[in-house]
């Protein structure tokens, strides 16, 4: 499932995600499973047709990520493996950063980053100019609605609903989501 939140030029989209790192960390060989939420530029395309015609829009250049998994081995709601993406090469995300704030508490967490859009561009080193002047009060002002898809989402997941495997056989890579 994919939930998207656009604004002017910056924009929220989170989705459920069963995930087989094919090259593993250590102690991170099981599957996992969450959400993905991603800040991302959008764009705006020309009309394809008339004045009346639909408008392409693409969600495009990822800024930031924060994944709320847990391994498939650990109980629902463990955030065993959740981590954050400080930054991104391009569309390739950087290492996987772990907070212990964000493992306790992730949706807190979360909430806070996304309250402060400012602060969290700051962070990832944005220029100002590159978003619209009120997309960080426009996207603040979202962030009930946002962080409601996400609590859905991770009642899916952890009612099994959500983030499921790819089928029966195990396989030794896998990225199951729109994200």
């Amino acid at each position: 499932m994919l939930y998207a939140f656009g604004f002017e030029r910056i924009g929220v989209v989170v989705s459920d995600l069963y995930f087989v790192d094919p090259d593993p960390e250590p102690g991170q060989e099981s599957p996992e499973r969450g959400v993905r939420l991603e800040l991302r530029l959008l764009e705006r395309g020309e009309l394809k047709g008339d004045i009346y015609s639909a408008r392409p829009i693409a969600i495009d250049r990822p800024l930031w990520r924060v994944d709320l998994l847990e391994s498939v081995d650990s109980a629902p709601g463990s955030f065993d493996r959740t981590h954050h993406h400080p930054n991104f090469r391009g569309w390739n995300p950087g290492s996987r950063v772990f907070v212990k704030e964000l493992s306790a508490d992730p949706v807190h967490w979360l909430t806070g980053k996304l309250s402060d859009v400012t602060g969290l561009l700051e962070e990832i080193g944005l220029s100002p100019e590159e978003i619209a002047p009120t997309d960080p009060a426009d996207l603040h002002a979202a962030v009930p609605q946002i962080m409601d898809a996400v609590g859905r989402l991770l009642d899916g997941v952890h009612a099994g609903e959500l983030a499921v495997a790819p089928g029966d056989d195990p396989v030794s890579s896998a990225r199951v989501s729109w994200l």
